[in-house]
């Protein structure tokens, strides 16, 4: 990749306004704090084969003011480092752009949230997790907090509310502080705060009571992987590496970053190649199962849309969504559900990375980007050009 800053130079505010520094942090940070593998196994990678090339050749797309995009305009406008499109099994479309290679672990963000959502419903449908059981019996050091006063659902769909170390509640400051408590180097001059991630969750007060409102926090996923660390008796890399990643056939082995402690970085720590994700969502898209062999319980891979449980929002915005934007998605086991007619769902990370499965257009989407997070950047409209390409496929 050329043109980008130093490590010197990685600031975090940067990566709202500047994409060359969102660029190189997708993917050097393995080079700013500690890692750990996930393994992709033993075994050779499944293939993807493809299908015969233009097939998206022409394809008209709507751009963030209205107006008509190519698939180039679209993706030079989302700051996209890789697009790969599966329809059937069949890879048609496959573009990697800004240097970005193939090969190379790119960061998920809060995509990987709904990677560890999928690991935790598969756990609790084979019964080593108990949706309902309060956090703090599990991990003792979150009693108390808000955190360990909530149940293991209520993690799973962003249901507590809390304020941190005595601090008004601000979603993009919180976002900030994770990271200085994740890296260091990103630490604001005279930083006196939590070292840990545990550390972090520790001074989360609830707010008002878990399991009523929606709200997009970290902490939640950070408090689950824990979870899962105590029931399994084993790391988030470890785990998700035995339940999925060795079993998908994956090129690569994919890793998490890590805290001081080393505990993996949960919530948006998660590195992986475009080809191996999209492995992931066609096994999602194929009820499970990878050439007949059955990865995830059938029953977890086909209620993502369905299975919001009652009690909670049935309708909520993205994080980033003005208070007076309508709540038109859903959100379940840490999966985003657009509520479009083909029963989609995304995983969903600042920056645009998106995984995007639609069982019934037959398709799996992952785009890779380094866009710039602000109100003063019109965000292209992903998940349209993706509904776009799916309809345009099935024909």
């Amino acid at each position: 990749m050329t043109g980008i800053p130093s490590l010197a130079d990685l600031v975090w505010a940067r990566g709202y306004t500047d994409p060359a520094w969102a660029r190189r942090h997708t993917t050097a940070g393995r080079e700013l704090v500690p890692s750990r593998r996930v393994w992709r196994g033993p075994d050779g990678a499944s293939p993807l084969p493809a299908a015969p090339a233009g097939a998206l050749d022409g394809l008209a797309f709507t751009g963030p003011h209205g107006q008509d995009l190519t698939l180039t305009e679209l993706l030079a406008g989302a700051e996209t480092d890789a697009l790969l499109v599966l329809h059937r099994g069949l890879v048609v479309h496959e573009e990697y752009l800004h240097g970005y290679e193939p090969h190379v672990p790119h960061f998920n963000a809060s995509a990987a949230k709904s990677y560890l959502g999928l690991v935790a419903a598969a756990l609790a449908h084979e019964g080593q997790l108990d949706r309902g059981a309060q956090v703090g019996t599990i991990v003792p050091e979150l009693a108390g907090t808000a955190f360990g006063d909530a149940q293991v659902d209520h993690l799973l769909h962003m249901g507590t509310r809390m304020s941190y170390a005595g601090r008004p509640y601000d979603k993009a400051l919180e976002a900030q502080r994770y990271f200085a408590v994740l890296a260091p180097q990103l630490r604001p001059y005279g930083y006196t705060g939590p070292s840990t991630i545990r550390e972090h969750l520790a001074t989360a007060q609830a707010t008002g009571e878990p399991g009523i409102a929606f709200r997009y926090e970290n902490g939640n996923v950070e408090a689950l992987a824990e979870v899962l660390r105590r029931v399994t008796g084993t790391t988030t890399s470890a785990l998700l590496s035995e339940m999925i990643w060795s079993r998908i056939g994956a090129e690569e082995d994919a890793y998490y970053l890590l805290d001081s402690e080393g505990a993996e970085a949960a919530c948006g720590g998660f590195s992986a190649t475009a080809r191996d994700l999209a492995r992931l969502g066609e096994m999602i898209r194929c009820g499970g199962a990878v050439g007949g062999r059955q990865i995830v319980p059938e029953a977890v891979a086909s209620t993502v849309v369905s299975g919001v449980p009652d009690g909670y929002p049935r309708r909520v915005r993205f994080p980033a969504a003005p208070p007076e934007a309508p709540a038109t998605l859903s959100y379940h086991d840490l999966w985003w559900i657009p509520n479009d007619p083909y029963g989609s769902f995304m995983a969903s990370g600042i920056h645009g990375q998106r995984l995007f499965v639609s069982p019934a257009l037959d398709l799996v989407i992952v785009h890779y980007a380094s866009q710039i997070v602000s109100p003063a950047v019109p965000q292209v409209p992903l998940v349209q050009a993706f509904l776009r390409i799916g309809t345009h496929l099935r024909g």
